[in-house]
């Protein structure tokens, strides 16, 4: 058993909340712009003092409308200015938010909003407001629907404006002022991979003790001249959900990006210092830019600047890069690394990045060509982070050292263990679940992995996920389906092998790159992948991705044979969770005949 802690370097009393936030940064900095929203669609800066009134405005609407302390709120919506401003609002009546992500079905929007006991909800669509009008008659305690601006029709906004105009700013002083650390904040349900979602509740001390320990570590994200975040994944996961408290804490300018297709436009146009993303994002980019190399007859070029990326980082770690190391990145600089930092509109360096590990090549190609990847480990249940890689302490292929103020242990069978101001209370409702979930005193993650010496973290498998072959071998798949899933053709893999003699794989192909990879090898434009199946370029490019991936483990580890799917894992398909973690159990029985021809073929 190994253990590893860091004490608090902030502590937040013990009636501070999440409230308290928008108060001091309008008294403090009134004028200093905190959040910008597209306004005409242009960027519009909006300072704190104005923000803190727009918050106001929204909670007496609350207050007026009968949400009372404690009262749960849903909030099911894309990334946009108006979530943040909700969820401050929905604090502010001392209410408790229940976000929901824009992608769920009638059926986890119904289960989300009985199981919380949820008093109103607010929705951004007309879509999602006929959704819930569906499904309202299994909803007894749902006294009001609101609907988000959508064009020019007035929206919640509005609406609680109006129904507030009678309270002074004193009624939401109140609410403010009966809240404490250890008040409910937030129920937010796991999307999880198996099972009905639980939720998980989330202090104000939660969120509040991480923020504020978090941004003493992250000073050199928040130092520099006029920091701005853009944040694009969703707010109804946790991960974004803690940065846009963090931001709001350190006063760093934030705009939100609703629509992903939109988002290479809006980086340009927003210029931010830093970014949120998780590793699907990273490999995505990474393989784009090496099918549009390879397309436009650059490949070789492209790859031996991601060689001298890699071999650069590499080097920062191992005493500096020598003078033909750094005269040949100096180069790729100006050819290839400055084109991908302009992707990102040109001023950020830096980058959290939680949900799943990178992977060290990734991880050195990123901090190759300028932008330093800030790998973190957490969960729901941790309010995202409680391991981080401090900026100016990064290690590559951990997910770094535990947060000020938590802790980590491994336990004897190699799980990794929690323990913080971050952790959780509990599941909402759900006694038996909390009680299973630590140990004691100690969150159980359910993950596997491994602690340096020196407290850095490196995530090895899920419990649960770990493969025995017919001969006893165990396999964590993880690690090599990362390294199969780099590869610019794949977009998903997933292992197979419990209780079977050989490990497998499923793979599916990246549709955004497969159309380039059919020109360049003189492929019919229209064929689809169900018509390649057998064609020996496809599998042989497939099995280049697997021989790479089968570098990282050992032999008996690695995949033997594959089967190519026809269709591709996506989160409307129902094989990934909204955070893009696969489905295994339902992989499993979707594909179990795929499954059975690896291994009678």
């Amino acid at each position: 058993m190994r253990e590893f802690s860091v004490p608090a370097v902030a502590e937040v009393p013990a009636a501070g909340n999440l409230t308290d936030i928008i108060r001091t940064n309008a008294t403090e900095a009134p004028d200093t712009p905190v959040l910008s929203r597209k306004v005409g669609g242009r960027w519009t800066d909006v300072s704190s003092v104005q923000f803190k009134a727009e918050v106001y405005a929204a909670a007496k609407g609350l207050i007026a409308s009968g949400i009372g302390p404690g009262d749960r709120v849903g909030l099911m919506s894309r990334t946009r200015y108006e979530w943040c401003l909700l969820d401050f609002a929905i604090w502010s009546a001392g209410a408790v938010t229940v976000p929901i992500y824009e992608t769920s079905s009638a059926e986890q929007v119904s289960w989300i909003l009985a199981d919380s006991g949820a008093k109103a909800c607010i929705v951004e669509s007309a879509g999602h407001e006929a959704m819930v009008a569906g499904i309202r008659g299994n909803l007894p305690e749902l006294a009001h629907v609101w609907r988000m601006d959508e064009g020019d029709t007035p929206g919640v906004e509005a609406a609680l404006a109006e129904a507030g105009a009678g309270l002074g700013d004193d009624a939401v002083d109140a609410r403010c002022a009966e809240l404490t650390g250890e008040s409910t904040a937030t129920l937010i349900y796991t999307s999880g991979t198996t099972g009905r979602p639980k939720g998980c509740v989330l202090t104000h001390r939660n969120f509040y003790g991480a923020s504020t320990n978090l941004i003493e570590q992250l000073e050199d994200l928040f130092s520099v001249e006029n920091p701005s975040c853009l944040l694009f994944l969703p707010l109804a996961h946790v991960l974004g959900r803690e940065l846009h408290v963090i931001c709001m804490q350190a006063r760093v300018r934030t705009g939100h990006c609703p629509d992903i297709k939109q988002l290479t436009g809006e980086l340009a146009e927003f210029k931010p210092t830093f970014v949120l993303a998780v590793p699907r994002v990273f490999e995505k980019v990474y393989n784009s830019a090496t099918a549009k190399a390879e397309a436009d007859g650059k490949g070789k070029i492209f790859k031996k600047a991601a060689d001298t990326a890699i071999a650069y980082s590499e080097a920062l770690d191992a005493g500096g890069p020598g003078f033909g190391l750094r005269v040949k990145h100096a180069m790729f600089d100006k050819l290839v690394y400055g084109k991908l930092r302009a992707a990102l509109g040109g001023r950020c360096k830096y980058s959290v990045s939680g949900g799943a590990p990178l992977g060290t090549r990734l991880g050195h190609f990123y901090r190759g060509i300028g932008l330093t990847i800030l790998e973190g480990y957490g969960l729901t249940e941790s309010t995202a982070a409680t391991t981080l890689n401090p900026p100016n302490a990064v290690r590559i292929g951990s997910v770094g050292r535990p947060i000020p103020s938590s802790a980590v242990r491994i336990a004897d069978d190699g799980e990794i263990l929690l323990k913080g101001v971050n952790i959780f209370s509990g599941y909402w409702h759900n006694d038996v679940a909390t009680e299973e979930a630590f140990e004691d005193g100690w969150f159980r993650t359910g993950d596997l992995g491994e602690l340096s010496d020196e407290g850095y973290l490196s995530v090895t498998g899920r419990k649960k996920e770990i493969l025995v072959t017919a001969g006893g071998k165990n396999v964590a798949p993880a690690v090599i389906e990362d390294r199969i899933r780099a590869h610019s053709l794949i977009s998903e893999c997933m292992v197979v092998g419990d209780a079977r003699p050989f490990v497998a794989a499923l793979v599916t192909i990246d549709p955004e790159t497969f159309p380039r990879w059919k020109e360049l090898n003189g492929k019919p434009a229209d064929a689809e992948v169900a018509d390649l199946l057998d064609d020996a370029d496809l599998l042989a490019a497939v099995q280049e991705a697997v021989d790479e991936g089968n570098k990282a483990v050992s032999k008996a580890e690695g995949v033997k044979k594959f089967r190519i799917l026809t269709i591709n894992f996506t989160e409307e398909s129902g094989h990934l969770t909204p955070s893009m973690k696969l489905k295994r159990n339902l992989v499993l029985k979707d594909f179990a005949a795929d499954v059975e021809t690896i291994y009678t073929k």
